[in-house]
């Protein structure tokens, strides 16, 4: 039987290209590019998913028409200097028998502002809305859509000139190809519009000039969703009927199948899809696709382990399977199942956010809270052993505390690391039991992995004080101790029927049917503590300071959860400011108008108003004499990509 690692690491051979595994980075925005073109960033990023062992690199979305640009962080093909970057990228990665891939791109309708932030004029099939940018495109005339083609022909020639392996026609997720396809985007009466044959031609055209300018050699395949999961989605099965035809025309060498859509919220949680979210429909159409065309077919979704790649590869649902954030998160994954390492892989939890959190925040550069190297390559390429190894102390035992511990292990310094409960993992132990949270429980899993692989010597259940650590004559002493529920001093806050979060998720407080949810933050806290009571059968009010709950985290995390809560009755009730509690009701403050707002008949009061940092051995250090770090919440309280994120820059420099 065939094993996991053989079938990961068979070869395939596309057109007449030989790639050396079945394993692909595939295609995603990473924000790294400068002023339109291929950076050094972006470059060191690629290197460093080379050097883990991929076979295949596609690189992100690169624009064929600079009228549509949206940002300078996007990469631009309308001129020649786009050639440069492109071939060094490819010199950097071939040394690792590492293909690598470029893709074209129009978004058609799917963007909101130009360059300078005015909203754009957007060109489509036809004049119909988006609803996602809330946008009405500008029709495309026959005229417009040849010079489109003519635009897809012209970057095609250029990215050959660069020596790049292949191509790869983004014609997936609602963008300008997949919206001539869909008849609720495409509702012409010329040639380009009607029948499934008629919708067809664009794409084909796009097809054939792109073969025409860069010859049968180059490896050409597109990236095509037969499922967009839209209500304003084209038939799946006239997805598959349209591949079929375009396999007929024998100019493609691969279909790269994903799932999902920008064309509205509800189908872009199945586009980059949060953890909870499963992978069904991409399975059934990678699978659909594959029996009717005669090329190889590639897919990518949320596969995050071997287990998955194995399964995948085995039963034939595709003949190479796509990772994006999996390999964020470790680039070294294809390097750890070929050295029988499986269980070493730092998987992917599906939180979202610093990835494609990042790039929403306003084009920040491209990282993983579990791997903050990623997107920072240049600044921690490697982590230099240190020339003098030192006894190092961590207090506290959560994800700043674990990081460090191990990255200054990894380095040479012998370290302790303490924790005063009984587990690793602080805040993230209570994060994983919120419904459809249990992945974060991951975040844990990896970094503790991390911790015994550089042989950390941890003691559970220990508290350290400062006469503790006069005995122990630490060299460097790191504090990274977190923080506890912030309790605000308000009229009536103190009634027993006021619990915090962390309680609740504990399950150590007794609550009553009817709950109030006062939620300062906006984050997962409040939407999961909403949830959580409502399956548990309670009455449930979320009011929150911002303008929605969940306002603080990555948006597809946050729309799922805001449907589900929509799904389980939980009523929402945004800008509230909590001012105090009264007998028999719960006084908000609304937070533009100033005006009392009373929320009567409740049963429990759920606090969810942020943490304060806990200090206490800080203080306690006030005179230490010793080198000392602080570091993660108890600076000030933030989220985990923070903490291990300190934890990575304090541990390369001690």
């Amino acid at each position: 039987m065939t094993t996991t690692r053989n079938r990961a690491l068979e070869p395939i051979v596309l057109n007449k290209l030989g790639i050396k595994n079945r394993l692909f980075s595939s295609g995603h925005q990473t924000s790294l590019a400068i002023d339109y073109h291929v950076s050094d960033s972006l470059i060191a990023y690629h290197e460093s998913r080379a050097r883990g062992g991929v076979g295949l690199i596609i690189t992100e979305a690169a624009w064929v028409d600079e009228r549509a640009l949206s940002s300078s962080v996007c990469i631009s093909l309308a001129s020649d200097e786009c050639i440069a970057g492109y071939a060094k990228l490819k010199d950097r990665i071939s040394p690792y028998d590492c293909k690598v891939f470029a893709q074209l791109f129009h978004p058609g309708r799917e963007y909101g502002t130009a360059i300078d932030g005015s909203l754009s004029v957007a060109f489509a099939p036809s004049a119909i809305p988006n609803e996602r940018y809330h946008i009405t495109p500008r029709p495309l005339s026959q005229v417009m859509i040849q010079d489109i083609i003519d635009l897809y022909a012209r970057a095609s020639r250029r990215l050959a000139r660069a020596g790049i392996d292949g191509l790869e026609i983004l014609a997936s997720h609602g963008y300008l190809p997949s919206q001539f396809l869909n008849p609720h985007a495409n509702q012409r009466t010329d040639k380009y519009g009607g029948s499934l044959e008629n919708r067809m031609r664009f794409l084909r055209e796009v097809i054939t000039e792109v073969r025409r300018e860069v010859g049968r050699d180059l490896v050409l395949g597109i990236r095509i969703c037969p499922d967009e999961v839209s209500t304003f989605a084209a038939e799946p099965s006239e997805i598959v009927d349209a591949c079929g035809a375009f396999d007929d025309l024998k100019l493609l060498d691969y279909f790269n199948v994903a799932s999902g859509s920008s064309v509205d919220v509800s189908s872009s949680l199945h586009y980059i899809s949060p953890m909870g979210v499963p992978p069904d429909s991409l399975v059934k159409s990678a699978a659909a696709i594959r029996k009717r065309v005669t090329v190889p077919v590639l897919m990518v979704g949320r596969v995050t382990n071997a287990g998955q790649i194995d399964q995948l590869l085995a039963n034939g649902t595709a003949d190479m399977v796509g990772m994006a954030r999996a390999l964020i998160c470790d680039p070294e994954l294809p390097n750890k199942i070929a050295s029988d390492r499986a269980e070493d892989i730092r998987e992917c939890i599906g939180c979202n956010q610093a990835c494609i959190g990042h790039a929403d925040k306003g084009g920040y550069s491209v990282s993983c809270i579990q791997n903050p190297s990623s997107g920072r390559e240049l600044e921690y390429r490697s982590l230099v052993h240190t020339g003098m190894s030192r006894r190092i102390v961590v207090a506290g035992g959560g994800p700043a505390g674990m990081k460090v511990a191990a990255v200054a292990a990894e380095r040479g310094h012998r370290v302790s690391l303490f924790e005063r409960s009984a587990t690793l993992g602080g805040q993230a132990r209570l994060a994983q039991l919120l419904p459809s949270r249990a992945e974060f429980g991951g975040l844990i899993t990896n970094l503790e992995r991390e911790v015994r692989m550089h042989r950390v010597d941890v003691h559970l259940g220990t508290a350290v004080s400062r006469a503790f650590l006069d005995e122990l004559q630490a060299d460097i002493v790191v504090v990274a101790t977190g923080a506890r529920p912030r309790r605000p001093q308000l009229e009536g806050i103190d009634d027993a029927r006021a619990v915090d979060a962390w309680s609740v998720l504990k399950d150590s407080s007794k609550i009553g049917q009817r709950v109030i949810i006062a939620d300062w933050r906006c984050d997962w806290i409040g939407l999961g503590l909403a949830e959580k009571l409502a399956r548990e059968g309670c009455s449930v009010r979320l009011a929150c300071t911002g303008y929605m709950a969940g306002e603080s985290i990555e948006r597809r995390t946050r729309d799922r959860w805001i449907g589900d809560l929509h799904r389980v009755g939980v009523e929402i009730i945004p800008y509230m400011r909590l001012f105090g509690v009264g007998d028999d009701e719960v006084i908000f403050q609304h937070i533009l108008s100033g005006g009392a707002v009373a929320l009567a008949q409740f049963d429990s009061l759920v606090l969810a108003l942020g943490h304060e940092s806990d200090t206490d051995l800080e203080i306690e250090l006030a005179n230490y004499a010793g080198e000392i770090h602080f570091l993660g919440d108890c600076v000030a309280p933030r989220t985990a990509e923070e903490a291990v994120l300190d934890g990575l820059r304090i541990g390369s420099r001690l």
